[in-house]
């Protein structure tokens, strides 16, 4: 009987990381689907595919190695019981990982897994006749090449297989860059340029081809003591940045929280995101990894609170002061939003429950919240919430204030609950079923603004055109109207741009890739000394290594793990 492979009911074999790496499935013979359209089977095959991207980009996953690796963010061993873990996320930060991180094992498997599913999808579509299915088989073509883009960039290979059947083709280097460059130009021109920013559009492939063509000298040559950027790899991010800009599709957001609100899915600077919307039980957890666990965000839930988990390094705050200085950075209006008015009117602490919502971007200094005691929050005489200054009431130091300092790191007094700014970028959901894990805000994967600097950084790069460089990045800078928008910048060079995308996009999981490429990721700050240029890359988890044992040779790990 002819096989069918329905990745809607056949679950990727998953019963080791071996068999991930080997991009392995299950199949299912026609009778388990028999009475199913062929819509109905392209939905099957599609749906897999994207299913797993929120898990990719769960905060203690992707978030975690792009970030906590990075001068942006530092993961102490809270109060000495949080956090903890074994030290993975201090040794993560320092650049002293090993090949048994979990977080890097979690990231390799669902990369594999999504891969797999990508793989099967690409072989079942092309047999089913609804018109659906020749864009379903672009999608899942584009998504094949976005997640290998994602493991070369992280570990440094890419799997390639066309028969689900067949042992994958390990590349590295160059090859591995030219497959996914040939796959996202082979799957745009089937690409819908209007299935929104949850889906692989041909928005989608436009910037991630600017993305890959802008990340070439990496990926060519990883370890190189100075990148090569070529002209031509320079325009070709120009003009699919053009493409992007001139579409008239997309729009730089007057108001640049509204970005990661919880209702951000139709806010149009989107272009490619992990959709999270609350009808598809969305899983952002970023808006409470951060904050206090004194803070609660949600009168409705009063076991939503913070984890009092990454916090910006001072050297990054810094350079938001050098930028801005004698002025404070909240003139930013990226930096800083302010929702609680009893900042600027400390008699007004009585809040209605539809009115309250915490402050947005880097948190300093004394936070104020809802009062919760015994489990419940105060409320006034007129029923509305007690807004007041927040203690350390959940970790039992009720006269400890919450007060965030510029100051952490890893010694005791460094790793305390209340030390290191935080950030609160993504909008707590108010449609969740429990105020906490349910986030259903989109995760940013590309967006406008991210555009715009990729053009402005080609151009650097090609002909040192300064000018039009400086063009695109006062565009970015111009459009935050809601409130008075930064100050145009009057000079740019590298050094600037890099500082710039610092600002405009922090906390959305591009820092590492960044900083590799600007020549930053060796450099020292706040408990990161280490400068091997073999760390640009992740290792390849033992468990792959050891599961491929039976292969010589077929699995070889990065240099220097």
């Amino acid at each position: 009987m002819k096989k069918i492979i329905f990745s809607a009911l056949a679950l990727v074999a998953l019963s080791g990381t071996y068999s991930c790496t080997k991009l392995e499935e299950n199949v299912l013979d026609e009778a388990s689907v028999s009475g199913l359209s062929d819509r109905q089977l392209a939905d099957g095959n599609i749906a897999p595919v994207y299913a797993l991207l929120p898990n990719i980009f769960l905060h203690t996953n992707y978030f975690a190695v792009q970030e906590i690796s990075t001068d942006e963010a530092i993961l102490p061993y809270r109060g000495g019981t949080d956090w903890g873990d074994n030290g993975i996320y201090l040794a993560l930060h320092q650049h002293t990982h090993t090949s048994t991180d979990p977080n890097l094992l979690n990231t390799w498997n669902l990369l594999a897994q999504s891969l797999s599913r990508s793989v099967s999808a690409v072989n079942t579509l092309p047999n089913l006749k609804d018109p659906s299915a020749a864009i379903y088989l672009a999608e899942a073509r584009g998504m094949r090449a976005y997640y290998s883009m994602l493991m070369l960039d992280l570990f440094g290979v890419v799997f390639v297989k066309d028969d689900p059947q067949a042992n994958s083709k390990i590349l590295r280097g160059e090859a591995a860059y030219n497959y996914i460059l040939s796959e996202l130009l082979a799957a745009e021109p089937s690409l819908s340029p209007s299935v929104g920013p949850g889906r692989m559009s041909k928005g989608a492939a436009w910037g991630l081809l600017a993305r890959l063509y802008l990340n070439a000298a990496v990926y060519r040559d990883r370890y190189a003591t100075q990148f090569t950027f070529q002209p031509a790899d320079m325009d070709k991010v120009v003009e699919y940045c053009d493409k992007i800009i001139n579409s008239g599709q997309y729009q730089l957001s007057r108001d640049y929280f509204s970005i990661f609100n919880s209702n951000n899915h139709d806010n149009k600077e989107l272009i490619f995101a992990v959709d999270q919307r609350a009808e598809l039980n969305g899983t952002n957890r970023l808006a409470y990894f951060s904050i206090s666990g004194d803070q609660f965000p949600l009168p409705a839930y009063p076991a939503a609170n913070g984890t009092d988990g990454p916090a910006i390094t001072p050297d990054y705050y810094r350079s938001w002061t050098s930028a801005y200085s004698p002025k404070d950075p909240s003139v930013d209006p990226r930096f800083y939003k302010q929702n609680l008015s009893i900042y600027s009117n400390p008699a007004d602490s009585c809040v209605a429950e539809g009115d309250f919502n915490i402050n947005r971007g880097i948190l300093r200094g004394q936070q104020y919240g809802l009062l919760r005691v015994n489990g419940a929050f105060l409320r006034c005489p007129d029923g509305k919430y007690k807004v007041g200054r927040l203690t350390n009431v959940t970790r039992n130091r009720p006269t400890v204030p919450v007060i965030f300092t510029e100051q952490v790191d890893f010694t005791v007094a460094g790793s305390d609950y209340s030390t290191g700014y935080r950030v609160e970028k993504y909008e707590f959901s108010k449609k969740s079923t429990s105020g906490r894990n349910l986030g259903d805000a989109d995760i940013s994967i590309v967006r406008l603004a991210d555009v715009y600097l990729m053009r402005a950084e080609a151009k650097l790069r090609k002909s040192n055109d300064a000018a039009s460089a400086l063009a695109d990045v006062n565009t970015v800078r111009a459009a935050r109207t809601l409130t008075t928008p930064p100050p145009a910048l009057t000079t740019m060079d590298l050094d600037l741009l890099f500082r710039e995308r610092g600002f405009e996009l922090y906390w959305e999981m591009v820092r590492r890739t960044d900083m590799i490429r600007f020549g930053k990721y060796e450099g020292t700050w706040t408990e990161k000394t280490n400068n091997n240029t073999r760390k640009r890359i992740f290792p390849i988890p033992q468990t792959a290594i050891d599961g491929a044992s039976n292969l010589p040779g077929y699995l070889v790990q990065n240099e220097s793990y």
